[in-house]
């Protein structure tokens, strides 16, 4: 048995599928693809569920992968163990209704012992207890022997969940020998030691198992096959944990290095190790998919791992940001086989280094307050931290609930779990309602998805605005329908047309769907299952019925209008790129008739100087007339050329590359203009950060764009009439107003000094002693709290010692002032709780300083009041 690599047992495995007419399918990205059910993609079989399912056609019938998955559910046992991780790749074959058990059973088999030549005799397998048909393949057509194959009952061997379809499987294992065992006598496959090692999982689909419980054999079973890779590597390397296969042990040594450590040594060094070393694989690749960090959905698992390897470093002594470091190994020896981590590789670094820097920020304060708290509950015999207590660690200093709760464990403590749910749904219950007033999805399931598979709609609209075709199916309230009226909300399928359906951030189109007997107003187009095109709409005149042939029509000026801010979003994005970094990348965009958003993956603010730059470059790019060209043809012609491809989106066989001229080139299935100058015009209306490393512009183009400046012309032109002003000049007669201003308000600052010094004079004569204390007690109305305070300020410097309170109801707000000066706070006076309560009679309250105080209050008329009660307050202080 050869000692293969990670990389070379994939690359063998898909090639010898492919040599078995399997089409190879690069792996999908982590985040799912319109499957609301997972938050990451979790096994080979989950991107393509579609065609198990039949919602969608396969490009094949015979496919083979290498899927990047992640599973979080043991996230606490990662690293406590060197069998558990978070990141993994699964090898896969499967079939759509072609090849069935004898093929499945007869490929793995020459798989493993001629392809990787591992030796039979340290092989083993499993069947599902009654399935006799897998039994007799492999012992009669295989010549395994029967000896070697084990009967495993319905919860190890049958793949169902819940309803639907499911079948029998089979399972192979490697023998690792009896020093790798338990000891006990009946140590066989099925024990819970490291000795038997389940590598593959060959799940025979053959069954739909309905709401009675009976299981009715599938007209065309499947086939789904699952071999983890990281556990093939480490049984043809011989090693007993998937952290010492090559590629993860490049990473792992790494890790050490930094920290200047040994792995093998040290349990607890271990374990950090080990959690390091798996969370910035699954870091690494969630970046390299779009993920960015957030406190929601995937978001919070991408800052959970990245958090938890960032304290595991600290607990090695590592004191800087080093993951983005690591980083740099998983993606050394991943690019070959997933080259989008090689092409963004700067971004993921910048991602992760930008990220681990605002945790390293918090964590300290963080650990100060919970080693606080644990001292504190080991002083009074507690075990169990308040949720409260929790959630607060998490919301100020970012702590996940999982990191808290691993720190606890260390010390033999646990979380009072439910209250820090309580108030983290609390906190979650307002991003909840805003997702779901923005949801516009108008039903709970596609009306149309039980209608024969093989009904979809022919999407015409790239060449024609108005086409013919006939309604198939109408629904009304989700319920499928074969007539509608006037004033009915429907959903309508055709088997051809002109509207396009929202896809790619481009809002789907508008118009009207006409027959001979009724009019439809269309206000939105979607896509369905299947292939299908769902236009939403609400019949303005007649009837409609299932059946008839009608007129498509788009409009085209809301088409045009959509055009031009979707060919624009491709000379942004390169103009991006020139101006701020190749680094720069789409994370999203929406294109309507009205503006365009493009999302972009930057580190830093937008400068003023650089938004110009890139708002002039786009607008030279309209002005240069260039061509806009769509071509069609497949993935790998298209990236040759140039093509940027988009994350998230699902390229078939064929693709469409938008050029405008020879400035941008991207992969896209959206309406293009036919020459960049029909754009008209280019506006950047506004630009922010919308989350970490994600930068956001909002611009206009055409229409929008001139009516912009039409709005500011009409604004300029106003503000020069309000000041007697030709626009031309209403600059320079701002400037000279406001240095008209400026110069009266130095007079008026010159009279109030003056003012000022009458009114110090005035109230130097009101003094009185309050118990041998010089005290000024006035209000002063015509002053505002800035006032007051220069006013308290000048009789401190003339009285040279003795105490001030001052009040004022300027513009109906009632403000305190007390003052003391350093001589009185031996002697108990505190200016700060004076003045809390001498505000309290005008329902108010404030405090400060000993010397320097000030307060706010609500009731005017009881400021007189207030302030012949301070003598009494004042005594009673000098009391105490």
């Amino acid at each position: 048995m050869q000692a293969l690599g990670l990389n070379e047992i994939r690359e063998r495995f898909l090639s010898f599928f492919e040599k078995k007419q399997h089409l190879r399918l690069p792996s999908a990205p982590l985040v799912p693809r319109n499957d609301n059910s997972l938050l990451l993609i979790n096994s080979g079989m989950a991107p393509l569920k579609p065609y198990f399912i039949g919602e969608e056609k396969p490009p094949s019938k015979r496919v083979a992968t290498c899927q990047k998955c992640i599973r979080t559910p043991d996230i606490e046992r990662v690293g406590k163990t060197a069998r558990h991780g978070t990141f993994f790749e699964m090898l896969g074959n499967f079939s759509f209704g072609d090849y069935f058990k004898d093929e499945a059973t007869q490929w793995a088999w020459e798989f493993i012992t001629k392809e990787l030549e591992i030796p039979e005799d340290r092989l083993w397998v499993s069947i599902y207890e009654n399935d006799e048909e897998t039994f007799d393949i492999w012992t009669k057509k295989i010549g395994v022997s029967p000896d070697k194959i084990v009967r495993l009952g319905k919860e190890d061997n049958f793949w169902e969940i819940g309803l639907g379809p499911c079948g029998p499987c089979s399972e192979l294992y490697y023998d690792r020998g009896e020093e790798a065992g338990c000891g006990q006598e009946d140590c066989a496959v099925g024990c819970d030691c490291d000795r038997f090692v389940e590598f593959w999982n060959l799940v025979f689909t053959q069954f739909d198992k309905d709401e009675e419980g009976n299981y009715n054999p599938l007209a065309h079973p499947n086939i789904d096959t699952g071999m983890g890779l990281e556990r093939m590597a480490a049984i043809m390397q011989g090693v007993g944990s998937l952290f010492e296969v090559d590629t993860i042990r490049h990473v792992l040594d790494y890790v050490c290095s930094l920290g200047n450590i040994q792995y093998g040594q040290n349990d607890a060094v271990d374990m950090s190790i080990r959690v390091i070393t798996d969370h910035i694989r699954s870091v690494t690749f969630m970046v390299g998919d779009g993920i960015l960090p957030s406190n929601e959905g995937r978001g919070y698992v991408l800052r959970r791992l990245l958090r938890r390897a960032a304290r595991h470093g600290k607990l090695l002594g590592i004191k800087e940001p080093f993951l983005y470091k690591v980083c740099q190994k998983v993606i050394e020896v991943s690019k070959d086989a997933y080259s989008e981590l090689g092409e963004k590789q700067e971004s993921i670094e910048k991602i992760i280094s930008i990220e681990e820097a605002r945790f390293q920020e918090t964590i300290d304060q963080g650990l100060h307050l919970l080693k606080d708290l644990i001292t504190q509950m080991k002083q009074e015999g507690i075990k169990v931290i308040p949720g409260a207590q929790a959630f607060r660690l998490y919301d100020t200093y970012g702590f996940p609930l999982d990191l808290t709760k691993e720190i606890l464990e260390e010390e033999g403590m646990e979380v009072e779990e439910e209250s820090f749910h309580e108030e983290m749904e609390g906190q979650r219950e307002r991003a909840r309602k805003a997702r779901a007033e923005s949801d516009i999805v108008s039903w709970k399931e596609d009306p149309f998805m039980h209608l024969d598979q093989n009904i979809s709609t022919e999407f015409v609209g790239y060449s024609q605005l108005e086409v013919e075709g006939k309604i198939l199916a109408i629904a009304k309230q989700e319920d499928l329908v074969d007539q509608v009226a006037k004033d009915d909300q429907v959903i309508i399928l055709l088997d051809q047309t002109s509207f396009y359906a929202e896809s790619g951030g481009q809002a789907g189109d508008r118009g009207i769907i006409q027959t001979e007997t009724g009019i439809i107003r269309i206000a939105d187009c979607k896509k369905g299952n299947g292939g299908k095109i769902l236009h939403f709409g609400k019949v303005s005149e007649g009837t409609l019925e299932v059946g008839q042939i009608v007129k498509a029509k788009v409009n085209k000026g809301l088409r045009m209008d959509t055009a031009r801010n979707h060919t624009t979003t491709h000379m942004l994005h390169k103009a991006l790129r020139e101006v701020l970094g190749e680094h720069v990348e789409q994370a999203g965009s929406l294109v309507t008739p009205d503006r365009l958003r493009f999302d972009f993956q930057h580190y830093e603010g937008v400068t003023q100087s650089q938004l110009e730059k890139i708002e002039a470059r786009v607008n030279e790019i309209i002005l240069e007339s260039l061509p806009v060209e769509v071509l069609e043809t497949d993935i790998t012609t298209a990236k040759e050329m140039g093509a940027t491809a988009l994350f998230g989106e699902k390229y078939g066989e064929k693709v469409r590359v938008v050029k405008v001229g020879d400035f941008s080139i991207e992969l896209c299935g959206g309406t293009h203009l036919s020459n960049s100058s029909q754009a008209g015009l280019f506006k950047i209306t506004s630009e922010g950060g919308v989350a970490a490393g994600v930068r956001r512009i909002e611009a206009l183009t055409g229409k929008g764009a001139l009516k912009y400046y039409q709005d500011h012309e009409t604004i300029l032109i106003e503000s020069a009439h309000r000041v007697k002003a030709k626009p031309d000049y209403l600059i320079d007669k701002i400037e000279g107003l406001l240095k008209e201003l400026k110069d009266r308000e130095k007079e008026l600052e010159k009279l109030q000094a003056k003012m000022a010094g009458n009114i110090v004079d005035e109230l130097i004569n009101t003094k009185t002693e309050i118990s041998d204390i010089p005290t000024i007690i006035a209000r002063q109305d015509e002053l505002d709290m800035d006032g007051l305070r220069k006013l308290g300020d000048q009789l401190k410097d003339r009285i040279g010692s003795g105490l001030i309170i001052l009040a004022t109801s300027k513009n109906d707000k009632v403000n305190f002032l007390a003052m003391a000066t350093k001589d009185l706070l031996p002697k108990g006076i505190h200016a700060g709780k004076l003045i809390g309560q001498i505000a309290k009679v005008a329902g108010g309250g404030g405090g400060g300083r000993p010397d320097m105080a000030q307060a706010g209050g609500k009731e005017i008329d009881k400021i007189a009041e207030a302030l012949e009660k301070s003598k009494d307050i004042i005594l009673q202080q000098l009391e105490k």
